[in-house]
This record gives C-alpha cells, sequence and structure tokens, in this order.
C-alpha cells in the first residue's frame, strides 16, 4: 500500500485493542471523490458571450482522463536495448456539460462561439474573430488556462489539473430520443498544450 511501508503490517493501522486507538484503517486510506471537482476557464477570447474578468462558469458534468506522456527513444547496443525519454505526447481532454437553459453558464452558445474561432463552417474561415479579426499568429483562439480542481468534503480545494493553452476541436451535443428521462448534454474535446498537476496548498489559494 504505502512506499517503503508495510501499512497492514504497522500496528498502528489495524491494533488489537480498538478501544486504544483508532485503526488507521478507518481515516487514512480516505481519497478525493471522482464526483468533487470543479473546471474552471481561464484566458477565453473575450468575444465569447459569457465571459467575465473571472472567467467562464459552466457546469461540468464529466471530465476524461487527463494525460501527458514521453514517447520512448530506443537505442540499441550490441544486444542491449535502452530507452531514453522522447518527444511528449498529449491526449485529447473531453468534458461534457449540462445543457442548461438559463443563459448564465450556457456552455452550448459559450463552446460553440469558441469552437468556431477555429474553423466557422458558415464563413469558412478558419482562425477568424467574429468581427472578421484573422487570429492567425495569436494566442486569441486558445484559452490561456483551464483549471480540473479537485475539492475535499467542505469543498476545499485540495488538488487541481491545469492545462495551458487549450482550444476545443470537437462540439457534439447529445442524442435527442423522446424515450429518454435525463438531462441533455454538450460534449467538447479539447487539444492543449501543456499540462501541470499540484497539491500545494499556497498555489490552490489562487484558484478560488
Amino acid at each position: 500500500m504505502a512506499i517503503g511501508e508495510q501499512f497492514y503490517g504497522n500496528p498502528a493501522a489495524n491494533p488489537h485493542d480498538p478501544k486504544e486507538a483508532l485503526p488507521k484503517l478507518s481515516y487514512a486510506l480516505d481519497a478525493v471523490r471522482a464526483y468533487q471537482f470543479e473546471v474552471h476557464f481561464d484566458g477565453l477570447p473575450p468575444s465569447i458571450g459569457g465571459v467575465t474578468q473571472n472567467g467562464l462558469t459552466l457546469a461540468a458534468k464529466q471530465v476524461s482522463q487527463a494525460s501527458m506522456a514521453v514517447e520512448d527513444i530506443e537505442v540499441h547496443r550490441a544486444n542491449d536495448k535502452l530507452f531514453y525519454p522522447g518527444k511528449v505526447s498529449q491526449e485529447d481532454i473531453t468534458i461534457t456539460f449540462d445543457n442548461l437553459i438559463s443563459k448564465e453558464g450556457d456552455a452550448f452558445a459559450a463552446m460553440w462561439q469558441w469552437f468556431k474561432r477555429g474553423y466557422d463552417p458558415v464563413t469558412g474561415k478558419a482562425m477568424t474573430d467574429v468581427d472578421g479579426t484573422d487570429l492567425g499568429g495569436s494566442n486569441q483562439f486558445k484559452a490561456k488556462k483551464v483549471s480540473i480542481v479537485l475539492l475535499k468534503g467542505n469543498l476545499d480545494h485540495v488538488k487541481a489539473v491545469e492545462l495551458f493553452g487549450v482550444y476545443p476541436k470537437a462540439w457534439k451535443t447529445a442524442e435527442f430520443n423522446y424515450a429518454q428521462n435525463e438531462f441533455n448534454t454538450l460534449e467538447v474535446t479539447f487539444r492543449f498544450d501543456y499540462m501541470d498537476a499540484f497539491s500545494q496548498p499556497s498555489v490552490l489559494q489562487g484558484l478560488a
């Protein structure tokens, strides 16, 4: 369980007499819940509706795994094969939003407006703002940062994954079906350039 320690062999983990001490197993293995999270969008293109100086707040329902990997460089020497870290490889991240009726937190409109900064299927133009401004060579089509913030039971920030240089590459509504009895959702797939992850209280304070 623990690195360099036999957790279950530790007398404090499971004492013979629970009256003397509460077993560590009853509290030390607590972890972040999969459903306790927030998603913050910062540094979005200013022409997107709903964006304020505090960024954009949306009803994120589900977030796929955030992943970054380093590809292998194989080095062959005589009878051996060795490996060194090579180029980085980022996977897409997909966020599912509730398709809210309220204009506040309307992911349907905000994400579509953002998607059109990369490519507008109506005009056929790419990397162009609503007023016709060419966004090529600028960072105006990317979000500065998207933070996936993990929460404790009291809703304090405990850990975070930050994605930098983010833009939407796919926008997809959920199926519409008379037989369904649930809220409709919106699924947006994002690309990012860099990623960081941390659990430092001093850094997390800036995400409040």
